[in-house]
């Protein structure tokens, strides 16, 4: 495989992490989101505890960012390593976009539930948390493998 080729890769792998993180914390925090807006309409005071649920998601595409940034690093010092790179950033990627989607889903049951009176905030951030801890080991795996 030629030099220049194994080097597309790797920036290509590079735009998968952020791109994919990006997409999932988009879609996690939106999913959310719409429920709060939902919610906001029977319970408007606890417009505080929807907003945090919502904005749990984003954390996923924080991540991608964090592994862009240390995979660029190495794509620099090393550009022969466009494989590992490219390999990285799309498991990893693919990682946190479902992970964010999932944990999207999570706190908009938790929004609903609050908004129908029943007192999930904590548990929901619980449970929120699960999903984000695969996120949290491709991240980890990002800087082991580097």
């Amino acid at each position: 495989m030629s030099p220049e080729l194994i080097k597309l890769l790797g920036y290509i792998g590079l735009g998968l992490v952020l791109v994919l993180a990006g997409i999932g914390s988009c879609y996690g925090c939106s999913i959310a989101g719409n429920a709060a807006e939902g919610a906001l309409k029977i319970k408007p005071e606890k417009s505080g505890n929807y907003m945090v649920l919502s904005a749990v998601p984003a954390s996923q595409g924080i991540y991608g960012f964090v592994a862009f940034l240390l995979m660029n690093t190495q794509m620099k010092a090393d550009p022969a390593s466009g494989l590992v790179i490219f390999g990285i950033g799309a498991t990893v990627g693919l990682v946190c976009m479902l992970s964010a989607i999932r944990q999207g889903q999570v706190c908009a049951n938790g929004i609903v539930g609050i908004s129908q009176g029943y007192n999930v905030f904590t548990n929901t951030l619980i449970y929120a948390a699960l999903p984000e801890f695969y996120a949290i080991l491709g991240l980890v795996g990002v800087i082991m493998a580097l």
